[in-house]
């Protein structure tokens, strides 16, 4: 127990380093209802595109690490923080955490970036936040990236909830919470190495860990159907090149909803990754990084001295690595 709390310690003090969201809290502060303020991590030059990523909904900003540093290497400003009520970002006093108020702390992250035009990759519920805010031009988008996230599969967003709703009591040890995730997500590894689990948990003073959101996210108003009339309206809105990324194992995002999504944006493109499930890139971290890198550096060149070539093989070679999941 004494090793685990000082790897969430450590992960604590993580982000106040200077490469976080820290350096933006002023800024955003003007911004923010409330003061909220978001933790995040930053990679590459400040100068050149600005690629910004967002979770999914249970998830932290650690889903993107990867994808964020590789991101940086090739030639982006790629910045990924934590959605309010989620990891290391403050908690809304009044416990509202409804779309609009998303969009709107993107736009925060943005102006206090110099209100720059973005390129928005989101997952789930991060998708769901790009989506509307490139679609309602809410933000200056580029391009968008969408990750497992269109026209839904109620069972499949059933399926999120519920275990976003399980263990309220928390967990003994971060074993328990391996357990956990294996029996949600079967189909990936189970981590070897428990510490980097720390990341997407809090421990109490109790001594029990408990996911890293609120858990008053889960009890607001939520209207699927109205949800979904909105993300249509969106995505015929779109004027700027897009790509759609499913997991081919999900439930929450079937074949047909993506075809539903493509005929809404017809210019879009679409990558079935066949051995991902909902969480795609942490299923597959590789080929959804591929997928994504080939897109940006074809649709908005990256910007330094880093050849085509050397970008490919960044693209390869540190995506094939292994790296631990976030959940859910």
């Amino acid at each position: 127990m004494d090793d685990e709390r000082a790897a969430v310690s450590k992960l604590a003090r993580v982000v106040h380093a200077p490469r976080t969201l820290d350096f933006l809290c002023e800024a955003l502060q003007r911004f923010f209802i409330k003061g909220i303020r978001l933790a995040g991590d930053v990679w590459g030059d400040p100068s050149h595109p600005l690629v910004i990523l967002q979770h999914g909904g249970g998830q932290t900003r650690h889903a993107w690490k990867r994808t964020g540093a590789v991101l940086g290497d090739i030639g982006y400003f790629a910045v990924a923080f934590d959605a309010r009520g989620h990891g290391d970002s403050d908690w809304a006093p009044d416990g509202a955490y409804s779309q609009d108020l998303m969009v709107q702390d993107l736009q925060c992250v943005v102006a206090a970036l110099g209100a720059r035009s973005a390129v928005l990759v989101g997952a789930s519920m991060g998708g769901g936040t790009s989506l509307v805010a490139a679609g309602e031009g809410a933000v200056e988008t580029r391009a968008l990236v969408l990750v497992d996230i269109a026209p839904l599969e109620v069972e499949g967003v059933k399926n999120i909830q519920a275990f976003m709703f399980r263990n309220p009591d928390g967990f003994a040890s971060l074993e328990e919470v391996a357990d956990a995730i294996a029996a949600y997500q079967p189909h990936r590894e189970r981590p070897t190495h428990l510490q980097g689990l720390a990341k997407n948990v809090r421990l109490g003073a109790d001594d029990r860990y408990r996911w890293h959101w609120d858990p008053r996210f889960m009890q607001g108003h939520r209207d699927l159907e109205q949800r979904q009339g909105r993300l249509e309206a969106c995505a015929r809105a779109l004027r700027v090149p897009s790509l759609l990324v499913r997991g081919g194992m999900s439930d929450v995002l079937t074949d047909e909803g993506a075809r539903e999504y493509l005929a809404l944006a017809p210019s879009s493109e679409y990558v079935n990754i066949a051995t991902a499930g909902h969480m795609v890139a942490g299923d597959r971290n590789d080929t959804f990084g591929k997928a994504v890198g080939e897109f940006l550096t074809r649709i908005v060149p990256p910007s330094g001295s880093v050849s085509v070539d050397r970008q490919r093989a960044i693209l390869v070679d540190r995506l094939n690595a292994t790296d631990l999941n976030d959940v859910p």
